[in-house]
């Protein structure tokens, strides 16, 4: 598209989302990468909350290009995750004025890219991986606390990741990139194709 250029211009949109993100890195305040997940549970009610971003793959990857974030399975949103095996999200950064919307299909990444991520955290982030039931009734923060030194006795300084822990690769049909512009006449470009091997369609929308 002819006037499809400046932070716009490109072939890549996974390449593109990732010069966005790096350009928030630098003056976002806290988490640029925070991405507002959305799912729906079995009934069809929808739920939204913030999880941390933590890889775009690109379109040479063997997914095809996704966006990858890591969760307890257990948790309510892995649960409706994978009862769905869809997800939406938005990431939004008020520094660049911008946002990029995802919507796609999902699936596991449960094997060594996971087991290297789960090894770059923390020792105590490691640790409350292991300790915390995620979305389960708790009965006070004392008892979370009980669980993380008893996780601490046995697990020792270098746990291996949990079985019920891992990462969800989202592989998107749709990415919309937003961009403010002034009085609301913004500028939004849609990528839409039906699945991981069509090439895409860009559509410039109204704001």
């Amino acid at each position: 598209m002819s006037d499809r250029s400046g932070i716009f211009a490109g072939d890549d949109p996974f390449a593109i989302a990732q010069a966005w993100l790096d350009a928030a890195g630098e003056g976002e305040l806290n988490d640029p990468n925070a991405i507002a997940l959305a799912t729906v549970d079995a009934s069809g009610m929808p739920n939204a909350r913030m999880v941390l971003l933590k890889e775009i793959e690109g379109q040479g990857a063997p997914s095809g290009g996704a966006f990858v974030f890591y969760t307890n399975y257990d948790s309510a949103k892995a649960v409706e995750v994978e009862q769905a095996g869809k997800a939406a999200f938005v990431m939004h950064w008020k520094s660049l004025r911008r946002q990029v919307r995802v919507r796609g299909i999902v699936e596991r990444e449960d094997g060594p890219q996971a087991d290297e991520y789960y090894a770059s955290r923390s020792l105590k982030s490691r640790l409350g991986a292991w300790a915390s039931q995620q979305s389960r009734p708790l009965s006070s923060r004392s008892a979370l606390m009980a669980e993380v030194a008893k996780v601490t006795a046995t697990k020792g300084t270098n746990p291996p990741r949990p079985s019920f822990w891992g990462g969800f690769r989202i592989i998107p049909n749709e990415i919309e990139f937003w961009a403010d512009g002034k009085f609301r006449l913004h500028d939004r470009f849609v990528w839409r194709r039906a699945d991981r091997k069509e090439n895409w369609k860009i559509t410039r929308l109204n704001p």
